[in-house]
């Protein structure tokens, strides 16, 4: 099931992305709705986090071409926020919280520029969404894997795009600090940003997201999650894997998605 939408946030034609000649994403065709909260799933090395570096142009393609709000991304960057995963990052650089999420405002303000005062209200008050406010002077290393994580959310919502591409945000991080960002990625939601995220919890993605991308090399389903998250597609995303499978189906069945907080 693939689902096209008229006048997109992202729109992919017919990716195709080769490490050493070899395919990791083949023939990619896709559209997510402006103001959704799309998930990526699949199974590892289905090509997920390629996916969103080939987007960002992080790597380069073998095909086809994406488009940002109709535009090329070197158009639109200013409107575009990516959050790596967290282990891609080198935690022992010596900088503050504070100035961890002050470098978001760049992009904002281009690298040549000083930051002003707004600038650093902007990144206190990103602080403040994600509970960091009171860490701003502590040094990035010494923080848990889960503050990192909201840490670097806040160098995100500095930067006040209009779409958001996240790997793994969810990866190593406590249920507490899980639902305070599922929370705060449907109040971007609620004003029109687009949020796409990288994802590996299969029984928290009804709840968490109304639109689904299910990878596996190709393209299985690009739907609302109403419609696409189904035994079947799931089936053929996983390959049969049917130890995970067979208990997602049966919590489908029984119109269960428990997330992780309730686990």
């Amino acid at each position: 099931m693939i689902e096209q939408v008229q006048n997109p946030a992202l729109e992919i034609h017919d990716l195709t992305v080769s490490y050493d000649k070899k395919p990791v994403l083949w023939g990619i065709d896709l559209s997510v709705p402006k103001g959704a909260i799309a998930g990526i799933v699949g199974p590892n090395g289905a090509g997920k986090s390629t996916l969103i570096k080939s987007v960002m142009g992080l790597v380069p393609l073998s095909s086809g071409y994406v488009k940002i709000f109709d535009e090329e991304l070197n158009t639109v960057r200013k409107r575009v926020s990516y959050v790596p995963q967290r282990e891609s990052v080198d935690w022992d650089f010596p900088a503050s919280v504070l100035d961890v999420v002050m470098m978001g405002r760049y992009s904002k303000v281009g690298l040549m520029r000083r930051l002003r005062k707004a600038d650093l209200e902007a990144a206190r008050y990103a602080l403040q969404q994600v509970g960091m406010e009171k860490f701003e002077k502590r040094q990035i290393s010494q923080l848990s894997g889960g503050q990192q994580q909201r840490v670097f959310l806040a160098r995100a919502l500095t930067q006040q795009a209009d779409i958001y591409f996240m790997d793994e945000p969810f990866a190593g991080v406590d249920a507490a600090t899980e639902k305070a960002i599922i929370q705060l990625l449907k109040e971007m939601a609620s004003q029109g940003k687009t949020v796409i995220v990288v994802h590996h919890d299969l029984q928290s993605v009804a709840t968490y997201f109304d639109w689904i991308i299910m990878l596996n090399l190709r393209l299985v389903a690009s739907g609302p999650t109403e419609k696409a998250f189904s035994q079947e597609l799931l089936e053929e995303t996983y390959g049969g894997k049917l130890t995970l499978l067979t208990e997602v189906g049966e919590l489908m069945k029984k119109g269960q998605y428990p997330t992780r907080e309730k686990q």
